[in-house]
């Protein structure tokens, strides 16, 4: 019997691609921002950290910056790409420091919350 393994797709319409595997990223912590019915932050967006958004995400109570082992959590850096809350990197865009993404590791999910066109003018050249 063969079993179907269920592609997830970025928002290009295409396979998703690993958002980053170091620091290991996503809500699976698989390397990809692949989401579930327990991920209730909805962690879809791979965005390429800024220290702005370090310090935007921080000023709301969620320092990711800060290391925390006993999560295995290694605190993120400028030029790291890790998988974001959707709501989050929206709440960012209207304040002005919405992290670039990485489209093809973007999962399409995040289009249920974000308008296609917004996420493409934040691409990553």
């Amino acid at each position: 019997m063969h079993i179907n393994k269920i592609t997830e797709r970025n928002i290009l319409g295409q396979e998703l691609r690993s958002c980053c595997k170091n620091p290991l990223t996503g809500f699976l912590r698989d390397g990809f921002c692949k989401t579930d019915s327990a991920d209730y932050g909805v962690h879809v967006v791979c965005a390429i950290i800024t220290k702005e958004f370090l310090e935007f995400t921080k000023e709301r109570g969620n320092d990711l910056s800060t290391s925390n082992y006993l999560y295995g959590f290694p605190g993120l850096k400028e030029g790291d790409q890790w998988c974001l809350c959707a709501a989050r990197w929206v709440e960012a865009w209207k304040a002005g420091v919405a992290p670039l993404i990485n489209v093809e590791s973007t999962n399409e999910k995040a289009l249920e919350m974000i308008d296609k066109e917004i996420l493409l003018q934040h691409r990553k050249n």
